[in-house]
């Protein structure tokens, strides 16, 4: 009972006082721990994204060198001769060239390989060796084609035959229709060969198969 008379007494007020004081720093010590918890927010810097032009694309190609396009070609019939069935006939073979602007050059083309002479073994040529073109021209009237004087050396009337059948066919390969006019030197071929092979010119792939035999 003694005890009870020694027991202190706090008044109401300093109790409250004190609450509110704990109150108010526990409240500010939980906001204190609550922030240092989380992760910084920061503002991210803005960025500004330019869209590419459409005139021009982001990561244009540019082409290579090496794979440039190969030139444009045509191919041309040449004539040679060769042994079908025992019979001397003329045969066509396909030669590549670089296309031309004009008829002429690619005649000129089929000229210049007619004239270097079979690659292919199965094929033959009639017209002698070292012939030259001088010239080749479409006019109005036809094919006009100048031969260099070796066209006339040598051979009997079969070899004679081959090579005129040999020019006139190259020479019309654009047009099978087409009149054909053969010169050698610039002078108008008339009669070819000791034999005297004659040359009613101008000569179409028709007339020759009438009027000649291979």
């Amino acid at each position: 009972m003694q005890d009870q008379h020694n027991t202190r007494r706090i008044p109401l007020g300093l109790i409250a006082s004190v609450s509110a004081a704990l109150v108010t720093a526990g409240a500010g010590a939980t906001w204190w721990v609550w922030n240092s918890s989380q992760p910084s927010q920061t503002t991210p810097p803005q960025t500004t994204t330019q869209a590419p032009t459409t005139s021009q694309p982001a990561n244009p190609i540019q082409p290579s060198p090496k794979s440039a396009q190969p030139a444009a070609e045509e191919s041309v019939n040449v004539y040679w001769v060769n042994n079908v069935n025992n019979r001397i006939e003329v045969v066509p073979s396909s030669v590549t060239l670089k296309k031309a602007d004009k008829p002429s050059d690619i005649l000129e083309g089929a000229f210049t390989s007619l004239l270097a002479g079979p690659v292919n073994p199965a094929f033959a040529t009639t017209i002698p060796k070292g012939t030259k073109l001088k010239n080749v021209a479409l006019e109005a009237d036809g094919v006009h084609v100048d031969l260099s004087k070796e066209f006339t050396d040598g051979g009997g009337s079969a070899s004679m035959t081959g090579r005129v059948a040999q020019v006139i066919y190259t020479a019309s390969s654009l047009d099978p229709a087409a009149k054909v006019w053969i010169s050698v030197e610039g002078k108008p071929l008339e009669v070819l060969g000791g034999e005297g092979l004659m040359l009613d010119q101008p000569i179409t792939r028709e007339t020759f198969e009438k009027n000649f035999n291979l």
